[in-house]
């Protein structure tokens, strides 16, 4: 086992620095903790503060500052739940999913950049590990995620 987590180790320092040149123009607008929540819930669907604050591992006033400047930038948006007018229920705005979706496509133009060096039946192998390696993680797959995102975007 120890040789494999090297060997995602050392995967996981390619994804880290593909990340980072996305996010590089947001440096400015919002912090890496504001952009997971933004990413929490475009993947998750709304939920309110606690919810959040519970999938994010940080106590609730910390979400609420997040939050808060996310609603300030207008990337966020907060509204009453239907089935319970007392909870807020949080979702990235239109502004929010246009951000996320163009860090996504960063994000995709640079791995597929990647992926074109490695040969193709390696490629195929990498598909089935990748997917069951982010379901352990608990992530929600990417097709599911930009679904999420087209319908939002598609309200505008």
């Amino acid at each position: 086992m120890a040789e494999q987590v090297e060997v995602v180790l050392d995967a996981s320092r390619v994804l880290v620095a593909v990340s980072s040149q996305s996010l590089a123009a947001l440096d400015e607008v919002i912090s890496l903790t504001q952009f997971r929540v933004l990413v929490i819930l475009a993947s998750r669907g709304p939920m309110d503060l606690n919810a959040l604050a519970q999938q994010m591992g940080v106590h609730p006033s910390n979400a609420t500052r997040a939050c808060d400047k996310l609603v300030a930038l207008d990337l966020l948006h907060r509204s009453e739940d239907p089935a319970d007018r007392r909870r807020l229920l949080l979702t990235p705005s239109v502004s929010g999913q246009r951000m996320l979706h163009s860090v996504s496509e960063h994000r995709r133009a640079a791995i597929h950049e990647v992926l074109t060096r490695m040969p193709v039946r390696q490629r195929h192998h990498l598909r089935q590990v990748m997917r069951d390696f982010a379901a352990a993680g608990g992530e929600t797959p990417s097709r599911e995620w930009a679904g999420l995102l087209s319908r939002s975007t598609e309200l505008t």
